[in-house]
């Protein structure tokens, strides 16, 4: 038996892999081969470490240096001084506020010490497509007792006592949606278990990283959920756009059927249970339950009327259930841990870690998993390291198109299911955007807006036809041609729609255009009655000027000026012809002499 001396770990998450971290990894590779060193050294190319604005990210254990911003080039210094000299690199170390260059461990980083990983426990840590390594860390050992040791009911009483709440959105029990799966009558006993991982909202990918990074605890979760529930069929819903989570997650399901953990007579306990992938085409609406199922049967992906809910008539019209990506890997360290355990992190109504995708003005992009309850300050300051170039936090956009914008004046807010509905926002899936002072709270609502508009469905009147009207009031306002009466009719037509859409998608639509009305109505007002951005964002609010006392007439803004709209002679204080300006910012960007301001 060979004795590894080093690991090098590697991310090859889509965001490092798109970084160049396969390359890090055949150079790895080659250079070890060089070095003679393959028999000693093992490379394991994991999933999301988190960091991903510090990628492509590389770990070196035993010492557990931790290597940022990596690139081939940088490959051979580190095998010919860390691994064969013992020196660490510390020019490629991940460098922090005043101790720059000194992390030299990922825990050790302002960026982990506030988490708790129970979602993403194995994200960073193992190879994904080794089930090997998945077993090594307990994987599938919840299973085993379940199928031989514990009736369904049992299982499903330690998920209720757990507290555990559905990660995709709406935050149901979780306990009780397997318990009212497990009591629904099938007309012929079937039921099917089923995995929403069509994440889509802008900014998101919580469910991606832990398909990528850990695609066994969703295998053994959903296997576990079909034993409880009675079901011998599971299928995972996963869009099209995630080609590394669907490669890894087939290798999941193929590895194990070999080892028997799939298919038929499970770990000789007679239970038997298959799984299948099946993919989506990007539709966001299908994130929705019953237009999910709808797409899973070959259909279009178009949401219908609830009841009857899918715990009773799902997929195929049999008792169907159905929990997120993040949801089902809970479970495992729920069954493993103790649902005593779980419930004592987080609050009493909101227990357990939540998982959020932390980007937008952000010094430190990427994954956060934290206890519930944990104020909103903590994640964007702590974690996140704050606005990069010393801007102001102005807002966080919670629960993509489907939540509200928190002002900074909510900083402390609790993140938690209750906490966030009390003022007007929801955790949703857990997309995070942060916005400092150069954005229009305005055109982020519109922004969104947008979206719902291309992704709805179109089958019902209110989100179809009400969400295109809110979005000309808003482009309206945008460009100055808005009036108060119009902020009266955006705020009756938002109520009109969250009453009488179909699906949740319509439903929570008016949500970031009511938060910031609610929250930033000042700026609305200026739009309105100044006629002004004053982020400066809004083109059609936009003015640049020069300053003559500032111009010195070297011509560079005139001569990259699209449309000819500057002029004056060489040496004298040039002018901008405001008619024939487009409002791109060509001239402020050239100015050497800080003469043009935006207004």
């Amino acid at each position: 038996m060979n004795h590894i001396r080093s690991q090098i770990l590697v991310c090859a998450g889509t965001g490092c892999t798109s970084s160049s971290s396969p390359a890090i990894i055949a150079a790895f590779q080659k250079e070890l081969e060089a070095q003679k060193l393959t028999e000693e050294v093992k490379i394991v190319q994991t999933g999301c470490f988190g960091l991903c604005a510090m990628g492509p990210v590389v770990l070196v254990y035993p010492e557990g240096a931790f290597y940022t911003h990596v690139k081939a080039d940088d490959v051979k210094e580190i095998v010919s001084e860390h691994i064969v000299k013992g020196r660490i690199v510390r020019r490629l170390l991940h460098k922090e506020g005043q101790d720059a260059g000194q992390t030299t461990s990922l825990s050790d980083t302002q960026f982990y010490k506030r988490q708790t990983r129970i979602a993403l426990r194995n994200c960073g840590v193992i190879n994904p497509e080794s089930i090997d390594e998945y077993i090594g860390t307990g994987g599938y050992e919840a299973l085993g007792r379940a199928l031989t040791q514990q009736t369904p009911q049992e299982i499903i009483d330690k998920v209720l006592a757990s507290g555990l709440r559905g990660r995709g959105g709406a935050g149901f029990p979780t306990g009780r949606k397997w318990q009212m799966t497990h009591d629904a009558v099938s007309p012929d006993g079937v039921k099917f278990v089923c995995c929403n991982a069509d994440e889509g909202d802008p900014g998101a990918f919580m469910d991606r990283s832990v398909l990528e990074g850990d695609p066994h605890a969703v295998v053994e979760a959903m296997t576990i959920a079909g034993y409880a529930i009675g079901a011998h069929q599971g299928y995972i819903y996963v869009r099209a756009e995630y080609p590394i989570a669907i490669k890894r997650l087939q290798i999941a399901i193929d590895q194990a059927r070999e080892y028997g953990i799939l298919g038929e007579n499970i770990f000789n306990s007679g239970f038997n249970f298959n799984l299948e992938l099946r993919l989506g085409a990007g539709a966001f609406v299908c994130g929705e339950e019953t237009a999910l199922m709808t797409s899973i049967e070959g259909k279009r992906g178009e949401p219908h009327p609830r009841p009857p809910f899918p715990a009773n008539k799902g997929l195929f019209q049999r008792p169907t259930l159905l929990n997120n990506v993040e949801t089902y890997a809970n479970i495992t360290w729920i069954l493993n841990e103790g649902p005593e355990k779980y419930a004592a992190i987080g609050t009493p109504k909101s227990a357990g870690t939540k998982v959020f995708a932390l980007g937008g003005k952000i010094t430190n992009t990427g994954l956060v998993e934290i206890p519930m309850g944990t104020p909103l300050r903590t994640i964007i300051e702590d974690i996140g390291g704050g606005c990069p170039n010393g801007k102001k936090f102005k807002a966080a956009q919670t629960g993509g198109p489907s939540g509200g914008c928190i002002p900074a004046s909510l900083i402390d807010t609790p993140m938690d299911f209750d906490s966030l509905g009390s003022i007007g926002s929801m955790i949703g899936s857990g997309g995070l955007i942060v916005m400092d002072e150069d954005n229009c709270m305005v055109d982020i609502a519109k922004f969104f807006l947008e979206f719902i508009i291309d992704e709805s469905c179109g089958k019902c009147s209110p989100c179809r036809i009400g969400t295109k009207r809110l979005y000309e009031l808003l482009t309206k306002i945008t460009e100055g041609e808005g009036t108060m009466e119009d902020l009266d009719t955006i705020e009756e037509l938002c109520l009109h729609l969250k009453s009488s859409a179909l699906c949740g998608l319509g439903q929570t639509a008016p949500n970031p255009v009511l938060s910031t009305l609610r929250y930033f109505r000042d700026e609305y007002i200026a739009h309105v009655v100044d006629k002004r951005c004053p982020a400066g964002v809004c083109k059609k609010l936009i003015h640049y000027t020069i300053d003559p006392a500032k111009c010195k007439g070297c011509t560079l803004c005139a001569r990259n000026c699209p449309t000819k709209a500057i002029t004056g002679a060489v040496k004298a204080p040039h002018t901008i012809e405001q008619e024939k300006c487009i409002k791109c910012g060509a001239c402020m960007a050239s100015c050497r002499f800080d003469a043009i301001s935006k207004h």
